[in-house]
């Protein structure tokens, strides 16, 4: 008997040879059967399944020449069985060897396990015996977290914990897996610091680390990142898959059926019990079925408060100094409870929501109990920030697990609203894993999840791709949906959109190719760019720049000006020259209204009038006007070079008082009438003219000294003379006067005496001497004597000096002689004086 390929018995004929070492026909095909292996006892965590009691299916196979020796078990077989040898076959059918090669075919029968009770009051799951033929019940290890924040363990044991430091929650005792964990990282998010919120889920599997991180609460607003680095969604990678279902993020490990999901207010964890079973250990507990021994510490001591020993499974992180590490001697700081109800706490509405009617559908099948009390407590100590919602949202979605979901977030008064985005609509009973046109077959999946779909009409394009599309197409970076067959441009590429292969098949965009290879004009040069009507293009043109124009400037003449002009299609300015407006003599311009000089006898000024044919402003001139009279003083003179004659000063003119002038010529001499002592006078030098008022200063004149009549003017009529008196002279005498000696530095004033007075002097014609005879004396000094003093020195000190004192005076005769001048002038005129022709 062979198993065919379809899996069908088939059964062969052949003779057995007589002896052993006879080769048994070529002709009969060999039976053989499948890999030898021994079946397992199924076994469960309720219950244990046995196969019933096999029948046979087949009867021993009859050869048609029966053989002549009987040989023991059956040989014939690859490999070779012995008696009473079992293996299996396809679809759980045993082959049993009974005797010479008689093969017994035995279907296994599989009786279902009574359904046993999980701790966690979940529903238990199926799971298939290790032989793949019958099955048996077990609790999967289940764990959530929510609010501020509340655990049920894997066995169903709920607590409150609010520690704000990073903690396991879930780490195998004996490791079966490559550094697999879960990790919740815990803030405080309360004004007083004493209850806590989670905020990111981490996942360790092997070499990667899995963030799911909230980054705003209100609204929830989650990232995820792999070994530090943001990924986009749905992620797989080495047996690891991170993708959205509804408002969960999800991280799923196929190979172990380990699933987390986090939401910024729960999470949850769900682990097949076969193989994490009694090997859990941290926040969540040890999943044995039991409660018992949920409250388990590091060292594997088991205690009955789970508050404390969720503060034991700390994670060393740095960025959290104010926790403490592993392996810290110090005794760890005191838990951080609430204490009871406030008793002025408000309870939220939201909260009745779970224990009302709305959820009795859910409540056989999961335990509301646990989920009320979480939502009471937030209420009161988180009052106003939402997060008694997330008691209701995780108690919901455990209903849906169960197959019973409730539309619950509409009956809170928009206090636990969800909103979406404007392509989306919100449903509370959505499929786990959202159909989109890329999925080969709808996934068998009952599980329902609220969050955030397509609209009805409409389908999600693809996974990673967030459009809704009304007709399965293609959609492409630009996240625009296209209909089969559909030509566009995108990325300068034509596209179009094709059912199968990758979808979207794009070939660059065919331009039109230029004709212009070279710029004749002056000044363009060949330029390729953009084509403004069409930017994935290029086109070829001629674009101008000034600085390549090849035209000089022209020189222009005086009066002119260059002028550049821009003609339109032309790239380089046109030069031309222009007339500036000035006017122009003997190489010199002017500006309108400003002088031109031509020649003495015109004054000439630039005009605005514009000469037509020279295209210069006129000169326009006047005569110069000649003086013909000049003031006094002046007379008209001829200026060479001029062509008027100019005044020119010929006489010296001075001002008198009363605004009177006195004319002189050069050379004159005019007395003041009104003053005999004043006169004025007028010169030439160096053919400048010089006027002077000169005034004559007389001796000292004593009227009473005089002769009575005897007062006359002297020659310049200016001084006046007289016949002195006699009688009025002093006579010589001795007159005290004070005077300072000086010495060396030192002086005095003392009083002493001079000499002063008249004496007898006359002169007369001798007869005897025929001549003028002389008599002359002086007041000199009679007696003097010579006198000590004491001059007073700058220091302070004495200095003893003589000096020469007049003690009498005298009128004593002295030589009479005249002047040298008066001499001659004598001996001239003596003649004259003595009557002698």
């Amino acid at each position: 008997v062979n198993c065919s390929v379809d899996c069908q018995l088939q059964v062969f004929n052949w003779s057995c040879p007589s002896t052993p070492s006879t080769p048994p026909p070529s002709t009969p095909t060999t039976p053989t059967s499948s890999q030898t292996t021994t079946p397992s006892t199924p076994s469960t965590t309720s219950s244990k399944s046995t196969p019933s009691t096999p029948q046979s299916t087949s009867s021993k196979s009859t050869p048609s020449t029966p053989p002549k020796t009987t040989l023991p078990g059956c040989l014939d077989f690859d490999p070779p069985r012995q008696v009473n040898e079992t293996w299996w076959l396809c679809n759980c059918t045993m082959a049993i060897c009974k005797y010479d090669n008689v093969v017994e075919i035995v279907e296994l029968e599989c009786n279902p396990p009574p359904m046993p009770t999980c701790s966690n009051g979940l529903k238990p799951v199926r799971v298939p015996d290790p032989d793949g033929c019958c099955w048996h019940w077990e609790c999967d290890c289940y764990c959530t977290g929510w609010g501020d924040p509340h655990f049920v363990t894997f066995d169903g044991l709920y607590y409150s914990y609010q520690g704000n430091c990073t903690y396991v929650l879930v780490e195998e005792i004996t490791p079966t897996v490559d550094n697999f964990g879960v990790y919740i990282d815990n803030y405080h998010c309360d004004a007083n610091d004493k209850v806590s919120c989670p905020r990111t889920l981490i996942v360790h599997h092997e070499t990667q680390e899995v963030l799911i991180k909230t980054v705003h609460m209100m609204p929830i607003e989650v990232e995820v990142q792999v070994n530090k680095q943001l990924v986009a969604l749905p992620y797989k990678k080495y047996g690891l898959e991170v993708y959205q279902s509804g408002i969960n993020f999800v991280v799923d490990i196929p190979r172990l059926g380990a699933q987390v999901s986090y939401n910024g207010l729960s999470f949850s964890i769900r682990l097949p019990y076969h193989l994490f079973g009694n090997n859990t250990k941290g926040q969540c507990g040890t999943c044995t079925n039991n409660t018992a021994d949920d409250c388990i510490l590091p060292s594997g001591e088991i205690i009955s408060n789970c508050e404390v020993a969720a503060d034991e499974w700390l994670v060393n992180d740095p960025s959290k100094p104010h926790c403490p590490h592993k392996g810290l001697t110090t005794k760890r700081p005191a838990i951080t409870t609430p204490g009871p109800f406030p008793e002025n706490c408000t309870v939220s509405p939201v909260c009745q929501l779970i224990m009302d009617s709305l959820f009795s559908q859910c409540h056989p099948f999961v335990p509301p109990k646990h989920y009320y009390e979480a939502c009471l407590f937030d209420s009161c100590f988180v009052a106003g920030s939402g997060m008694e919602c997330a008691s209701v949202q995780a108690y919901a979605a455990l209903c849906a697990q169960e197959g019973v979901c409730i539309d619950w977030r509409n009956h809170t008064q928009g206090a636990c609203a969800v909103t979406c985005p404007a392509h989306r609509q919100y449903q509370a009973c959505g499929p786990s894993e959202e159909p989109t046109c890329q999925s080969s077959s709808p996934k068998n999946s009952t599980l329902l999840v609220e969050g955030c779909f397509c609209p009805e009409g409409t389908t999600k394009f693809a996974p990673g791709y967030d459009v809704c599309v009304k007709i399965c197409g293609c959609v492409g970076p630009d996240n625009v949906p296209r209909e089969f067959g559909e030509h566009f441009e995108f990325d300068c590429k034509d596209c179009v959109c094709l059912e199968g292969g990758s979808g979207i098949v794009c070939q660059p965009k065919k331009c039109a190719r230029g004709n212009l290879t070279t710029c004749e004009e002056d000044g363009t040069y060949l330029v390729v760019e953009a084509d403004p009507d069409d930017k994935c293009c290029n086109t070829t043109s001629c674009k101008c720049d000034p600085k390549r124009c090849k035209a000089e400037r022209p020189s222009c003449l005086l009066g002119f000006e260059v002028k550049s002009e821009h003609v339109p299609g032309k790239c380089c300015p046109v030069y031309s020259c222009v007339p500036k407006g000035v006017c122009v003599h003997e190489n010199a311009e002017y500006q309108p209204g400003s002088p031109v000089y031509s020649n003495k006898c015109q004054d000439c000024v630039c005009t605005d009038s514009m000469d037509n044919s020279t295209q210069l402003n006129v000169i326009s001139c006047t005569h110069v006007p000649c003086n013909i009279s000049c003031s006094s003083g002046f007379e008209l003179v001829e200026v060479p070079g001029e062509c008027c004659k100019k005044c020119q000063q010929t006489h010296c003119i001075i001002k008198r008082p009363e605004q009177q002038y006195i004319i002189l010529k050069p050379g004159e001499i005019q007395k003041n009438p009104n003053d005999r002592c004043t006169f004025f006078s007028c010169m030439k030098i160096n053919n400048q003219l010089i006027s002077s008022v000169s005034n004559i200063t007389c001796p000292d004149f004593d009227p009473s000294d005089c002769v009575p009549g005897s007062i006359t003017y002297m020659p310049n009529g200016c001084c006046k003379t007289c016949i002195h008196n006699p009688n009025n002279t002093v006579p010589c005498s001795a007159i005290p006067v004070m005077k300072e000696i000086s010495y060396n530095g030192c002086a005095k004033n003392i009083s002493m005496n001079f000499c002063a007075g008249s004496c007898g002097t006359f002169a007369m014609y001798s007869a005897q001497a025929q001549d003028l005879d002389h008599g002359c004396s002086c007041c000199r000094e009679e007696r003097t004597s010579v006198r000590m003093v004491s001059l007073d020195c700058p220091d302070g000190s004495k200095l003893s000096h003589s000096y020469t004192h007049i003690e009498s005076c005298l009128c004593q005769g002295t030589v009479c002689e005249l002047p040298q001048a008066q001499q001659s002038r004598t001996r001239r005129s003596s003649p004259r004086l003595l009557g002698r022709k």
